[in-house]
């Protein structure tokens, strides 16, 4: 698909960034990240209108569970008007992009789960899994799979079956998201049903054409992808970690045998190349997948949900997706 032009509320929101040092990795202090970790420094009102709101349709509950790593937080969303049925909800879990670095604290990543358990009428489990720098890769992993995990084990308690479980996530959920997937499928469990994998990140180059061309648009630039990594892979790069399947699923030694995909595409992004070479590679290896290519976004519809107004296109696309393939 030929791109067309950003929006010029988009490409505003952009020159806007652009002109403050903490609202791009590349450029953050060590107190820069640990204030966008949490968001705490932002009032809640400010936090609504940047990053969206929590759906009203829902009813919300926080809760720890004990993993092998210490305490991991979740939050659990169910429609309130929700009747399970003899086959209980789809339940589906959630990992926030933020480079593995940013957007902790579940508030700031309220909207697009929220919404999706709103619409599609699922239990959504969100993951506030550890951060790089303070807890480099593989925290982030280890974490999203306890929490597949749990959710599977638990899904009857919450109302839902564990044959009905899918995984979603944006940018760093997104490959999150696609490494849960290739996890579970080389452990033989549990079983995921389909995989919602939104602008993901799926491999460490810096060097596609995406990248290049897309250096300096909204929202992510190519510098900040090279920050990302650094924090995030930290001394794991020197034992080979950008080769490694559970940072770079693009790389795994096959795409066979896992769930259907649906590859959300932003036109305007530095990742759209490797979006659509694992696309690409899920296709030829036998894995349904279907991708769906933005024209006029660049990376972030989920972060930004008030200022790019895709949002709600894409995310009524990922509801469609997670609707079929979770069907009874």
């Amino acid at each position: 698909m030929t791109p067309t032009p950003i929006p010029a509320r988009v490409r505003a929101w952009g020159w806007f960034m652009d002109r403050f040092r903490s609202m791009h990795i590349a450029t953050m202090s060590p107190t820069d990240i640990e204030h966008n970790q949490s968001m705490r420094t932002i009032p809640a009102p400010v936090r609504r209108v940047i990053f969206g709101e929590r759906d009203s349709r829902v009813e919300v509950r926080d809760l720890s569970i004990a993993t092998s790593h210490g305490q991991l937080g979740l939050r659990v969303y169910r429609p309130r008007d929700s009747r399970a049925g003899a086959h209980g909800l789809p339940i589906a879990v959630y990992f926030h992009g933020g480079g593995w670095t940013l957007f902790g604290a579940l508030d700031v990543c309220d909207w697009l789960p929220s919404r999706v358990a709103a619409e599609l009428g699922a239990v959504v489990v969100a993951v506030d899994y550890r951060l790089a720098p303070q807890h480099p890769y593989p925290a982030a992993v280890d974490d999203c799979l306890a929490a597949v995990a749990w959710a599977a084990e638990h899904a009857e308690k919450l109302g839902a079956s564990p044959s009905r479980l899918a995984v979603f996530g944006d940018s760093a959920g997104g490959n999150l998201s696609a490494v849960a997937a290739l996890r579970a499928r080389d452990a033989g469990g549990p079983a995921i049903r389909a995989q919602g994998l939104i602008y993901p990140v799926t491999d460490t180059t810096l060097d596609d054409d995406s990248m290049r061309f897309n250096a300096q648009k909204p929202v992510l630039h190519r510098a900040d992808m090279d920050a990302f990594f650094r924090y995030y892979l930290g001394a794991s790069r020197e034992y080979g970690a950008d080769d490694d399947p559970s940072v770079s699923p693009l790389r795994a030694s096959s795409l066979a045998g896992l769930p259907p995909a649906f590859v959300q595409v932003s036109a305007h992004d530095v990742l759209r190349d490797q979006a659509l070479a694992f696309a690409a590679r899920l296709k030829a290896e036998g894995t349904p997948v279907d991708v769906e290519t933005y024209a006029e976004a660049p990376h972030g519809w989920v972060t930004y949900p008030k200022i790019m107004r895709v949002s709600l296109r894409a995310s009524a696309d990922l509801v469609d997706f997670l609707r079929r393939e979770l069907s009874v």
